[in-house]
């Protein structure tokens, strides 16, 4: 006999629909609502900041903020009871989003100016990708991915070199310029050594000694390819990663093929598609 489901697990079944179904129509229209919702509630922390705004329409302000914080938070606690694994979805990337995105309204009851951070809640819209779930968005992500991880040991090494450069040339340049020139401690010629690297040269603090301007625009230079390397170091792993997913090729088998995107060029033991993820038919 066929055991009848509740009326809880019913419900519980098509709030799974509707909260998590992508492919559903009920499933967008909710997910499409949602993000609505994340856009709304974006607009409204910026304009709260915004004095002449917030003057006006600080009550309505507000009421809206909790209204929308309420749904986030049934919302959140209905992706917990209605998913089979909670405590995977409590603790992956987008289940921390949901909680941060709820947490800053309530923070704010005890401790005034937390509700700004409710500005998070911008990373929830990176759910579109998910919502769109076009194969060459889910492609191309993949890709950029696995490029990412890839290079992560190169610029971790980079990133410390330009760390340690910063602390000598900021000594250094304590030493060449002192405190007459607004070179007052170490730390403040670190941090000089760090705008002036990255280019942006706020100008509060310049050197005035021919040593010291030497200085400076050896690092100003020095930061030109600074930028340029951790870029060139991604993109190379990028190209890397695309050539090893598209690589050893079997031609003119329509096996390979993929029945959702249609890419033909699989790699010769592939079980997964290289560009959409689709399950490859290998019979």
């Amino acid at each position: 006999m066929v055991e009848k489901k509740s009326l809880f697990e019913k419900l519980r079944q098509k709030a799974y629909i509707i909260i998590y179904g992508t492919n559903t129509v009920s499933g967008r229209l909710f997910d499409l609502f949602l993000l609505g919702v994340i856009v709304l509630s974006v607009v409204l922390v910026m304009l709260e900041t915004v004095e002449g705004f917030d003057t006006k329409y600080h009550r309505e302000v507000v009421f809206l903020e909790w209204v929308i914080t309420i749904f986030f938070t049934i919302e959140y606690i209905l992706r917990i009871i209605t998913t089979k694994k909670p405590l995977r979805y409590i603790f992956s990337f987008y289940g921390i989003i949901d909680l941060l995105a709820v947490l800053p309204m309530y923070l704010s009851l005890f401790v005034v100016g937390t509700s700004v951070l409710a500005i998070v809640r911008a990373f929830r819209l990176l759910r579109l990708f998910k919502i769109l779930n076009h194969p060459q968005f889910t492609g191309q992500s993949l890709h950029l991915k696995e490029a990412l991880l890839a290079s992560r040991g190169k610029v971790v090494v980079f990133i410390y070199f330009v760390l340690i450069s910063a602390v000598f040339i900021g000594s250094l340049m304590y030493v060449v310029e002192g405190p007459e020139s607004g070179f007052t401690s170490i730390p403040i010629s670190i941090y000089w050594t760090i705008v002036t690297l990255t280019t942006v040269g706020y100008g509060d603090i310049s050197p005035i000694t021919p040593l010291g301007q030497f200085i400076a625009s050896f690092v100003m230079i020095l930061g030109y390819g600074i930028i340029a390397v951790p870029t060139g170091i991604v993109s190379a792993e990028y190209t890397m990663t695309k050539k090893n997913r598209t690589g050893a090729i079997i031609p003119n088998k329509a096996d390979k093929s993929c029945s959702v995107c249609g890419t033909k060029d699989q790699k010769k033991r592939a079980k997964f598609c290289y560009n959409c993820g689709n399950k490859l038919n290998n019979d």
